[in-house]
């Protein structure tokens, strides 16, 4: 079997992965900091480390490049409590292979390192990233929300390819957010400092976008008094993000094909040749496989825009999401309008959790953003949206609960109504609430929740990955 190395200043967490992988007949050692896992690492013939991220005196994510010095070849599953996006891109862009959140979902563990040993046996390598000063995400001007299964795999993604040479094809429908994921890769990539330069290929004709990407030269056609440059040259050393790709016309498509090709284009009314060293990223809402097999859309521009495909899922597949973009967008709103909008009525989120968001995230802002400039006061209550989404079907919740009732004390209130209505069942609960257990667990301890029965119920055959709660 293997040989596991686990860094994690908490011991319990390390007994607890301990007796779990050694009774899977894996050699399991266990250290409390960076630099004692360094030496074991450098003494012992490692197959795989478990790196907490967050460590006295030196972090996981600062060490992750000492140990790929020390075992290169070994794989690394970062394990945190941090949900942010910015520590995922980092890890995994640093050479993590994987990155797992606190509290420890065990079959979730096991997966990753199943996943990991796998790719060990048949690469024998772990190629790591860049990790000079450009990692550093210096523009904040960007920002994802989600901390659902799909939104973390889409930000182990985006930090596994941000510094990769490799154009990347980002879809989904309208309004889950495609160019914030190229805007993501963009800032989290080495070339962060150059130009990001957008392009929606659907709002102009063939001729005015042609000129639009390639430039043109004075006198190329009526109207065309001076000197143009196009978007390729004002994205050299930086990203080029093509929106609605998959409206390009045959003649643009064949241009766009030789650019990736050959790295050049040629203005309109130009016979000079450019060079062009700007990172493409596309984005597009339609189903191109389908329209290359209507012949619509050529088919090795495909492939050669997809080398990596980024798939959003609409926001209807992710409303565990729903919180932490409300959040984030209000954050906002508030910011351009002045305003202080703090709390939502408890119908207002049931309302919105019932209802199925066909225009996704750009739908929801539009909605909030309506909602904070009616609002005479701080909470946006059911008046104030639409009434096509205040008349959907509504999940019920306390109609007693003040309609000043925080974000915090609405879960706590919902989350425990739901778990008496269960008999604290939490399998159950779970269903119910559309979230994990090791979630439930979390949110039952930060809430202080207790089962006024004082029974444990199931929680007995978790005693094991109880002890991972950070």
């Amino acid at each position: 079997m293997s040989t596991l190395l686990i860094v994690d200043d908490d011991v319990a967490i390390c007994r607890t992965l301990q007796l779990h992988y050694s009774s899977q007949s894996h050699t399991v050692i266990t250290t409390h900091s960076v630099n004692d896992g360094l030496l074991a690492a450098a003494s012992n013939d490692i197959d795989l480390i478990l790196l907490d991220l967050k460590m006295p005196s030196k972090s996981g994510l600062e060490g992750l490049t000492d140990f790929h010095e020390v075992v290169p070849e070994v794989p690394i599953i970062m394990i945190t409590a941090y949900h942010d996006m910015e520590s995922t891109i980092k890890a995994m862009k640093n050479g993590a292979d994987d990155y797992i959140h606190k509290p420890v979902d065990i079959n979730e563990l096991d997966q990753a390192v199943e996943r990991a040993l796998i790719r060990t046996d048949e690469e024998h390598t772990n190629v790591p990233i860049s990790t000079d000063d450009a990692n550093q995400n210096k523009n904040k001007h960007f920002r994802m929300a989600g901390h659902s299964p799909a939104m973390r795999e889409i930000y182990k993604t985006i930090g596994l390819v941000a510094d990769k040479p490799i154009n990347v094809l980002v879809t989904g429908e309208s309004g889950t957010g495609k160019e914030l994921v190229a805007r993501a890769i963009h800032e989290s990539s080495h070339i962060s400092e150059g130009p990001y330069v957008a392009v929606n290929c659907a709002a102009l004709i063939e001729t005015l976008l042609e000129s639009e990407l390639f430039g043109h030269e004075k006198g190329a056609f009526t109207g065309a008094v001076k000197r143009h440059h196009g978007k390729f040259a004002m994205a050299e050393n930086g990203t080029l993000f093509l929106d609605e790709v998959g409206e390009l016309s045959p003649a643009i498509q064949a241009k766009i094909l030789r650019v990736i090709q050959e790295k050049e284009y040629t203005p309109v009314g130009s016979s000079t040749v450019f060079k062009s060293n700007a990172r493409i990223i596309a984005a597009t809402n339609n189903d191109l496989q389908e329209k290359v097999k209507l012949g619509l859309f050529r088919e090795d521009l495909y492939y050669r825009l997809q080398v990596v495909n980024i798939g959003i899922p609409p926001l209807r597949d992710r409303k565990e999401d729903l919180m932490d973009l409300m959040q984030t967008l209000l954050c906002r709103i508030n910011r351009e309008m002045h305003k202080s909008i703090s709390h939502l009525s408890v119908e207002v989120i049931s309302a919105f959790h019932s209802y199925h968001w066909p225009g996704n995230i750009r739908e929801l802002e539009n909605v909030l953003t309506k909602a904070v400039a009616l609002s005479p006061a701080e909470t946006i209550t059911l008046d104030l949206i639409p009434e096509y989404i205040s008349a959907c079907p509504q999940t019920e919740f306390d109609s007693t609960m003040p309609i000043q009732t925080s974000l915090d004390e609405m879960e706590k209130c919902h989350v425990s109504r739901v778990l008496n209505s269960t008999g604290w069942h939490k399998g159950e609960t779970c269903k119910i609430l559309g979230i994990s257990r090791p979630r439930l667990r979390r949110i039952i301890k930060q809430h202080k929740l207790i089962d006024p029965s004082g029974s444990d119920h199931e929680d007995i055959e978790f005693e094991e990955d109880e002890a991972l709660v950070n």
